[in-house]
């Protein structure tokens, strides 16, 4: 790390408040620390600490720089470990059980991130509904789950979990794509795609309709949502998913996600978990953490 010895002898002064007690605590001169100190002061042309008769104490320029000194100094740590991850990483399996959607965009494209860097690892992605994961973690034949709406367990610890509104997806060929938002009733005279009757995702939809006093007929109901997204991206029909759902066809432009106006439209809560009390490898784990910086990102 660039200019790391200075760092911290900085944040080590701040927490001490004295430079001898800092460089008896990092076995370094206190002439040293100090002289380091003043050829940062004379480069920022502020002072960094205020010296006292007993001691020093921050400036407000001395705590701004202690606040990016400690950023940069945890920063730094995760990095360190990240690499050292990365040496230790030389084989294993993990083992994520999703919903449709989700394993054609979200999950691949994490799996696909993290197989660059860990080419020894294997990955397997598990297709099933949300009955099934829920087992398939308790069973322990799965490392992580990812999936919307899954069923308060008490045996699954939840990593990450987000409510996600659905809203309209559209090809953005459709007479609709450029629009901010939509009402429910603009979308009744197109074709409606809606989930199958055995999906959870059917109701919410519907409910959402008929709490906006809008009588409607699907054109098409799928028990896939890939089928869904398919529908939607050769034509004029309108699904209604999550972001989550499309992300990988938000990022090549073959689907766009535009919210629905009326609060009555139902939410999906998206959820990674992993079974409680499994020896979890430092694979899973890692892969965890991967997921969720992806996740984050969609909503940016």
């Amino acid at each position: 790390m660039l200019h790391s010895r200075v760092l911290r002898y900085i944040d080590e002064v701040a927490r001490s408040g004295s430079i001898r007690a800092a460089g008896e605590r990092l076995n370094v001169a206190p002439s040293a620390i100090n002289k380091h100190i003043l050829q940062l002061e004379e480069a920022i042309g502020e002072p960094l600490f205020e010296r006292l008769p007993r001691g020093l104490r921050l400036t407000p320029a001395g705590e701004i720089l202690v606040a990016h000194v400690r950023r940069t100094i945890k920063e730094f740590s995760q990095v360190e470990a990240d690499i050292r991850d990365m040496k230790t990483l030389q084989g294993g399996e993990i083992i994520i059980a999703t919903m449709g959607g989700l394993a054609g965009g979200i999950v691949p494209k994490t799996a696909a991130r993290f197989a660059t860097r860990h080419p020894r690892i294997k990955i397997s992605i598990r297709v099933m509904f949300v009955r099934d994961i829920v087992q398939t973690l308790l069973d322990g034949e799965a490392d992580l789950g990812l999936a919307f709406n899954l069923p308060a367990v008490s045996q699954l610890e939840t990593l990450w979990r987000m409510e996600t509104r659905l809203g309209a997806v559209i090809s953005p060929e459709h007479p609709l794509a450029g629009q901010d938002s939509l009402p429910l009733s603009v979308c009744q005279p197109y074709p409606l795609i809606f989930a199958d009757k055995s999906m959870l995702l059917h109701e919410i939809v519907a409910n959402a309709f008929t709490e906006a006093g809008l009588t409607v007929e699907p054109a098409f109901l799928a028990n896939s949502i890939e089928a869904m997204k398919h529908l939607a991206s050769s034509g004029d029909g309108i699904a209604f998913l999550s972001r989550f759902d499309i992300a990988e066809e938000q990022r090549n432009g073959s689907l766009t996600y535009i919210p629905i106006r009326e609060r009555t439209f139902g939410t999906n809560v998206l959820s990674l978990v992993r079974r409680e009390r499994r020896a979890h490898g430092l694979p899973a784990t890692m892969f965890s953490e991967e997921i969720i910086r992806v996740l984050h990102t969609v909503m940016e």
